[in-house]
């Protein structure tokens, strides 16, 4: 495969840019004589709070790599991997097994993972919304619209619930985020899908929902949209300052977003990077949040720059480092499990230079 080329689209949502360096004798040596490395990436808005973060605390003791991130959602950032167009991608769901061979047979690396919130704008109500199982999964396959609906009264009796309509606000873009969110739904039964409703990073929506782009446009319509409820990673909404909704979870517990429940939700182990994101789809320990999702970064089994390859490969080793994996849980991810940063670190090993 071909070193990918640069992007300079004009319709980039946010670029990060900073200067980073490597430690590797490896890349020390290629960065001497080939002087400053430039890296370009791009893709999902789940994560990328946490990839400037650790950009700008990378950029502290490592000042010989410029790297850039594109905030243009999982689905753009796969095309544009698929394309050649990016060094890397970031993404909030795996390749399928086509997409992989597209790129070589592409190495997805697990760095972090989040929760996926739903938030609400109601005025008038200060108190916790409970969604049981059924109901949050029935909002947003359009079957139930008002916010007194019976069955929300139910299981929330000491709220006033106003006769106002439900606005659903979701993503516009391919997004990893609604991937996460719909796969979550449809593991819960037939129900979604026998309410033609789909699984996917793009999907067909209720008539009358909102549509905005990335994790941030779509919390800021919430906030501006009463009777408004939409869902995004938990960094935008503590960021944003909206409300969360407290989730039903399989073993039938009411669980908010909160580390503890979301590191329960990644405790079940599996054997292979590809079964991760099945593994979270649906958690069935008892205190686990129910939408928790894996971020991965997305690289090529092979660079013709070898200085490239190294400095990449020297990132993602020091994102699934045990300080890198602390910023993350500093910002409302989640750090990663043991067993997946040896998944990760071990899928790493197959880039080659």
């Amino acid at each position: 495969m071909s070193t990918p080329a640069k992007c300079c689209s004009a319709a980039v949502a946010t670029v990060l840019a900073v200067v980073v360096g490597a430690t590797t004798a490896t890349f020390a040596q290629d960065a001497a004589s080939q002087g400053t490395v430039s890296l370009h990436g791009a893709g999902s808005t789940f994560s990328a709070p946490l990839y400037q973060r650790w950009i700008q605390e990378y950029a502290a003791s490592r000042p010989q790599v410029s790297i850039s991130y594109d905030v243009v959602g999982s689905g753009e950032g796969i095309q544009r991997f698929l394309t050649d167009a990016v060094d890397f991608a970031g993404s909030d769901e795996i390749l399928s097994d086509s997409e992989s061979a597209k790129a070589g047979g592409a190495i997805m690396v697990p760095v972090t993972a989040g929760m996926v919130v739903l938030v609400y704008n109601i005025p008038g109500v200060t108190g916790e919304i409970r969604f049981p199982r059924d109901v949050y999964l029935d909002i947003f396959a359009g079957g139930i619209r008002r916010w007194d609906d019976a069955r929300i009264k139910a299981a929330n009796p000491s709220v006033a619930l106003p006769h106002r309509d439900i606005v659903l606000v979701v993503r516009q873009d391919a997004s990893g985020t609604t991937a996460a969110f719909t796969r979550h739904l449809d593991a819960m039964g037939p129900s979604w899908r026998g309410r033609g409703m789909a699984v996917g990073k793009l999907i067909d929506w209720p008539k009358g929902t909102l549509l905005a782009p990335g994790n941030e446009g779509v919390a800021v319509q919430v906030q501006a949209s009463e009777g408004a409820i939409g869902y995004v990673e938990f960094w935008y909404a503590r960021r944003f300052g909206l409300k969360t909704a407290t989730l039903q979870n399989r073993a039938g517990r009411f669980v908010s977003p909160n580390v503890t429940a979301g590191d329960l939700a990644l405790s079940g182990r599996v054997a292979q990077v590809r079964q991760l994101d099945a593994s979270v789809a649906d958690p069935a320990t008892a205190g686990a949040y129910p939408i928790p999702s894996y971020s991965w970064l997305l690289l090529y089994p092979h660079y013709l720059d070898r200085s490239k390859a190294a400095a990449l490969r020297d990132f993602v080793e020091w994102g699934l480092s045990q300080h890198a994996q602390n910023s993350a849980a500093e910002l409302g991810y989640l750090s990663l499990p043991a067993d997946v940063i040896g998944l990760g670190k071990r899928t790493l090993s197959g880039l080659t230079y």
